[in-house]
């Protein structure tokens, strides 16, 4: 019988090609595909006639293929496959892109169950490469749940299929369970065994429904006992003191007045430099809100009380311009101000290294260069860590090994509301900036349809010939899908019809250096229009673009558009956003108009809450926490509030958990993956 360390290689099928493909899913052995969980499932149980579909999403169709398979070479390596389906209720075209051996398998009087996504095509809808299943006529219909697994190319659901089978066929009969007997009772949970089982092949909605909430309440309660255990640990630390805790000078040297948000937080940062122990803390704030002078503050802080701060930010452009708006500010105080990026010259490095190093720069501004090894700290007091879930953990961490227990601030522009937060960022102490300074004027923010395309291209060119610049951002397309925007198509379509103005592209698939030149360009006004895919999301400050105009916004989360709409609106020029995407039905239209209402992030993310909307709430990572698997902080919000009162509870009477050894090793386990110190 297999063993879960066995390696996947001895399931049958996997070879080592497939092996190496499985690798980049960080799938080794039985085990690693046990902990992989499908990403989300297919019901095919639920069968909706074709006069039913009222608007685009996925559906499963019982329907007999009507016509003969047409296959078309439309360019190069690029095949259309199309024929037309029927039900008792009607007729649906059918669309294979790339699909031929799809295709090849269906036969003309067959009846079918497909499932796959319908979309509008001009008036007319149809049902885009779906799969299918043979209904057999004496059969009923074989609808079952099916499990989607994150895939890499090569790798298709049935590999995954076949990996994960094995590995449920391993799990030995004694399946350790670390949620305390007395949890699962009191929120009727499945034991961990059967919620296995049932995440990787439910049975039925419910089992899924059951299986999925037991995992999440168990990913949770660990992350929240891990989270606990580190602030314990944490408090119990001692850190540098700064005694000179006075900063009128600072706020003299202002050029403007701080908001109450900005001064409050600068207050808990000044209080906790004083306190003795070493300060964690997040400062959060919507785009705007002023975290750079709060981070600032804490520089000051420790460059009057004989120390050196790190200021590490996520790309070289956005540490050049923190340099512009810092150095200037720091040395009215007399506080020397020093940039170091990867891409200076030898000279201007060595001259970088040899200041920081006999604590001439006071203030160091830069990139990941900062945690390289040749960078040695004279006297390290302070990090502080710009757009923190940019970062990872040990990133952090290796910046503030350089000093003795520096103190840490980390700065975040999601705006979540604060109890989230304080669930969230269990290990961090939390500011939250909810003020925008004065004399910042609001994004004029519309929706619209594909019937204003001509106008809208028409406000591009007038708010250019104004002086002002232009950001188009489109989303990451995946292969297959229509009438979706690619950036590199549409910096084509947009040169074509605006001849005169100077159109750049960019995206995530370029190399950082080219990533870098074009950035700096556009903010040097060298182009006038930048069509990019979300890699502008995060703060690159350029006053002179007005007009954020973003392509098939429905496809974003709330959130995600609210920060892309913070690009614009950073100068004195009034500023427009315009989200494509209104005439994608009425929840499009709905999510959009929030957006229209309000430019305040913060309710924008209560809106986000409330509507569960699509597009991961927090961007990719979760903060730097350890990821999770099958949680979604937003979702299982209530689940997450029982699950930290569950741990703060039994950690009161076992800090150690020494009575709980499977739990307390899964804790530890979960974080290892954080390169976390505190657990080694």
């Amino acid at each position: 019988m297999p063993a879960l360390e066995d390696s996947i290689r001895f399931v049958k099928g996997v070879g080592p090609k497939k092996a190496a493909l499985f690798e980049k899913l960080h799938i080794r052995t039985l085990r690693d595909a046990l902990e992989t969980y499908p990403r989300d499932y297919e019901d095919r149980t639920k069968i909706t006639p074709i006069a039913d579909i009222a608007e685009d999403g996925k559906y499963a169709i019982r329907a007999v293929v009507g016509t003969e398979p047409k296959t078309t070479h439309i360019r190069k390596g690029m095949t259309l496959v199309k024929c037309t389906i029927f039900d008792e209720s009607g007729s649906l075209p059918v669309t294979y892109f790339n699909s031929p051996y799809a295709a090849a398998l269906l036969r003309v009087g067959q009846e079918y169950v497909f499932y796959g996504r319908v979309q509008a095509n001009g008036h007319t809808r149809m049902l885009v490469s779906p799969q299918s299943e043979k209904v057999s006529p004496d059969a009923d219909h074989p609808g079952r749940i099916v499990p989607v697994y994150p895939l890499t190319a090569g790798l298709t659901q049935r590999d995954m299929a076949r990996v994960t089978e094995a590995a449920l066929d391993a799990v030995p009969g004694d399946w350790p369970d670390p949620l305390p007997e007395v949890l699962r009772a009191r929120y009727n949970l499945p034991d961990a065994a059967d919620a296995l089982a049932a995440i990787h092949r439910p049975q039925s909605a419910q089992d899924m429904t059951d299986a999925r909430r037991r995992m999440v309440f168990e990913e949770l309660f660990l992350l929240c006992c891990g989270l606990q255990q580190l602030k314990e640990r944490r408090r119990a630390d001692t850190g540098l003191v700064f005694s000179d805790a006075s900063l009128a000078d600072f706020f003299a040297a202002l050029p403007f007045s701080p908001t109450g948000a900005q001064r409050r937080a600068i207050g808990e940062i000044a209080s906790d430099c004083a306190s003795g122990r070493p300060m964690n803390r997040l400062v959060q704030g919507d785009v705007g809100s002023g975290k750079t002078i709060v981070a600032a503050a804490l520089c000051a802080l420790a460059a009057k009380s004989g120390y050196q701060a790190a200021f590490m930010a996520p790309t070289e452009i956005l540490a050049a311009q923190h340099a512009e708006t810092l150095a200037p500010l720091l040395e009215k105080l007399g506080i020397s101000c020093t940039l170091l990026t990867g891409s200076m010259s030898a000279a201007q490095k060595r001259a970088a290294l040899a200041a920081i190093e006999s604590g001439a720069a006071q203030v160091v501004i830069g990139t990941h260069a900062l945690i390289q090894q040749s960078v040695t700290f004279h006297r390290l007091g302070a990090v502080v860590a710009d757009e923190q879930h940019r970062f990872g953990v040990a990133q952090r961490a290796a910046l503030s090994a350089k000093g003795q227990t520096p103190h840490v601030l980390v700065m975040s522009a999601t705006p979540i509301p604060r109890t989230l937060a304080l669930i969230l960022y269990g290990d961090l102490d939390v500011s939250v900036l909810d003020e925008v300074p004065p004399g910042r004027q609001p994004v004029e923010t519309y929706a619209v349809g594909e019937n204003m395309r001509k106008r809208i291209t028409a406000f591009i060119d007038k708010q250019i010939e104004q002086g002002g610049q232009v950001y188009v951002v489109c989303p990451l397309v995946e292969e297959g899908e229509m009438n979706l925007k690619s950036a590199e198509q549409h910096a084509v379509d947009l040169q074509k019809a605006l001849p005169h103005r100077r159109v750049a592209v960019l995206h995530g698939r370029m190399k950082s250096a080219d990533k870098e030149r074009i950035m700096q360009a556009f903010a040097a006004q060298e182009y006038d229009i930048l069509v990019a895919t979300t890699v502008i999301e995060v703060g690159v400050d350029v006053p002179n673009a007005n007009l954020m105009v973003v392509e098939d916004a429905d496809r974003f989360g709330l959130s995600q558009l609210h920060q892309l709409r913070g690009r614009v609106g950073r100068g004195t020029r009034q500023s427009y956003c315009i989200f494509f995407g209104a005439d994608k039905g009425q929840t499009a239209r709905e999510r959009l108009k929030i957006l229209c209402k309000t430019n305040d992030g913060f309710e924008v993310a209560r809106a986000d809450l409330s509507q569960r909307g699509p597009g991961d709430f927090f961007g990719r990572r979760q903060h730097g926490l350890p990821a999770l698997h099958v949680a979604d902080p937003i979702a299982d919000l209530a689940l997450m509030q029982s699950a930290r009162e569950e741990a703060e509870q039994i950690l009161q009477t076992d800090p150690t958990l020494a009575g709980y050894p499977e739990l307390r090793a899964r804790v530890h386990h979960m974080f290892e993956e954080r390169d976390d110190e505190a657990f080694n």
